[in-house]
């Protein structure tokens, strides 16, 4: 792709994403949302592939379809209520038609059936864009209306979402399915403490953002697309391989890394307002997400043994954004003893 066309892409990313951050009238947000979307096409499909074209093509169908429930659901807003600003979504079913389109373009379920194809179908760049840039936009506009919804239609969506994401993920090979029911599940933990907690839902998106991000420039990294080229990574770049367990343990929740602290959050938050049966579902249901998580780390350190002749070599040649990736990976799994303060700034 030459790059002038690459860079009026991104640019038109960034652009989309900031429209929808700024604006306060739904049309413009709506606008932002569609550039977003008609931005990141030409990405799928610069890969000359039938499985891009597909996914593409999904994407594209399953975007432009909660699109037109966004736009709907806002003009119904406009007509019954007289208002157009984010801030006055009223109307119960401009409400819940709107909740629906925004899962819909994030991927929570039962909406979620279109992400692990469509990652499936793209290179690890666009998987990495895909997987945490594109969801900025429509978990802000939650987030901005956190109050007008509908708590039980997004408590279900939130344990829909955390149980399909374990189960999902539990017999993949390929490492971008894993990763796709991966974010599903946290959308779940996302959703479910929405209604309660905004300021918790910005910070679980943030650091899944964060441990996505280092988890896929890892793979980038040792050019790992399945379970088996993972697990030869340890001969190519051992600090890579050890690093990837310790993040993988932190995207599984497990302490005292720092994916423990927006689950241990929204268990405290979630138990403070009564609601122990369905966090205790959700808590169980994340079990599953980890066990695959374990699986990849096993596949890692324990199924092939270490060539220590050449492999200090080959990571001293291999050093680009090293310095980046070091940073990621410290954020995204010592960040637990930050909790205090934390805690300190949500409340």
């Amino acid at each position: 792709m030459s790059p002038y066309a690459l860079s009026i892409i991104m640019s038109s990313l960034a652009t989309g994403t900031m429209l929808t951050l700024a604006s306060n009238h739904w049309f413009m947000a709506w606008m932002g949302l569609e550039l977003n979307t008609l931005a990141i096409i030409p990405l799928m499909t610069k890969t000359h592939h039938p499985r891009a074209t597909e996914a593409a093509t999904k994407y594209f169908l399953m975007q432009a379809f909660a699109s037109a429930m966004i736009l709907f659901s806002s003009t119904m807003n406009a007509w019954f209520m007289g208002e157009w600003e984010i801030a006055y979504m009223y109307h119960p079913i401009s409400t819940a038609m709107l909740t629906i389109g925004l899962a819909m373009k994030l991927g929570i379920a039962p909406f979620h059936m279109w992400l692990p194809d469509v990652l499936q179908g793209l290179n690890l760049l666009t998987c990495l864009i895909l997987s945490t840039w594109q969801k900025i936009a429509p978990m802000i506009l939650m987030i901005q209306i956190y109050s007008q919804l509908n708590a039980n239609l997004l408590i279900v969506m939130a344990i829909l979402s955390t149980t399909i994401g374990g189960w999902g993920g539990l017999n993949q090979t390929q490492l971008r399915k894993i990763m796709a029911y991966s974010s599903i599940a946290h959308l779940g933990w996302m959703t479910l403490v929405l209604c309660f907690m905004p300021s918790l839902t910005l910070l679980n998106l943030t650091m899944c953002m964060m441990m996505t991000t280092v988890m896929f420039m890892m793979f980038m990294n040792t050019m790992s697309t399945t379970i088996n080229k993972m697990a030869m990574s340890w001969l190519k770049n051992p600090v890579m391989a050890a690093s990837m367990m310790i993040v993988l343990m932190s995207l599984g929740g497990l302490p005292p890394t720092t994916g423990f602290m927006p689950k241990w959050l929204i268990i405290q938050e979630m138990t403070k307002q009564n609601l122990t049966a369905i966090t205790t579902i959700i808590a169980l249901s994340s079990l599953l997400s980890l066990f695959f998580y374990l699986r990849m780390s096993y596949s890692i350190s324990l199924t092939t043994s270490p060539n220590i002749s050449n492999t200090f070599s080959i990571w001293r040649q291999n050093n680009k954004n090293q310095t980046f990736m070091s940073m990621m990976i410290i954020l995204s799994t010592l960040m637990l003893p930050i909790t205090p303060t934390l805690i300190n700034i949500l409340n």
